[in-house]
């Protein structure tokens, strides 16, 4: 870690830990909420996350950042004396590099034994996590998710994301004020807003790119195997803060 980095885990404002009653099929899942001051404009950056992330723009100087990990529903009555282990063994670390540069890294757990190719030496643990974030509305975002969905509604600031498996959507106010250049590799792209779509090889993906030279913003969006949604935001439903 960098001179002068901070670096927290997310225990600091609540941590609840719930476990399914006998008879329930409620699975074993901890919640747990961090508030970090940010200057609106500055960069967020994700590492390694997967499973849901929702990030929602709003009007606050700070990012808060609510993450439910769970497990599966059979999991807690296989292996009840484990689950509390192997929740905590998946960690959401935030690292503030400075008051404009914030980095939310997902850090698996090491696979137990011996470990021969072709399993990685890191493990979920079949630990499902579920992101919910606040962040300014004018952030920068650099998302390097895994697979499953990343969601990003009302962010005015530069957005680049990259899905291996899944879907990103994108909820915009204007997408007159970026280039855009969105690409699936094997799956569809769709925007309410002008632009050039293209098949690609075999008609297996497609690339939707729009370009603003006068637009200083920019979005670059990559998804390896799913779909890319790119929707307008309708004024009855803005809302100017949580």
């Amino acid at each position: 870690m960098r001179l002068g980095a901070i670096l927290f885990e997310l225990s600091l404002l609540g941590t609840t830990l719930v476990f399914g009653e006998e008879g329930t099929d409620q699975p074993a899942q901890v919640t747990t909420t961090e508030n970090v001051n940010f200057v609106p404009g500055g960069v967020i950056r994700f590492n390694g996350s997967y499973g849901d992330l929702n990030l929602e723009g709003w009007d606050r100087p700070e990012v808060e950042i609510t993450v439910i990990k769970s497990l599966p529903y059979d999991y807690e009555k296989n292996r009840p004396d484990t689950a509390t282990k192997h929740l905590e063994a998946v960690r959401i670390l935030t690292e503030r590099k400075s008051n404009t540069d914030l980095v939310i890294s997902t850090n698996l757990a090491d696979r137990d034994g011996l470990v021969s190719p072709p399993l990685p030496r890191k493990t979920k643990g079949r630990v499902n996590i579920e992101y919910d974030i606040h962040a300014p509305r004018d952030s920068k975002l650099v998302i390097h998710h895994a697979n499953g969905i990343v969601f990003v509604n009302d962010v005015s600031g530069d957005i680049e994301a990259t899905c291996g498996r899944g879907d990103i959507v994108l909820m915009l106010r204007d997408a007159g004020a970026y280039s855009i250049d969105a690409k699936s590799r094997f799956g569809t792209v769709r925007s309410d807003f002008p632009g050039t779509v293209r098949l690609k090889l075999y008609r297996l993906g497609q690339r939707y790119a729009v370009t603003n030279p006068s637009s200083p913003g920019r979005i670059y969006l990559r998804v390896g195997f799913g779909g890319i949604t790119i929707k307008a935001i309708l004024p009855e439903t803005r809302v100017s803060g949580k």
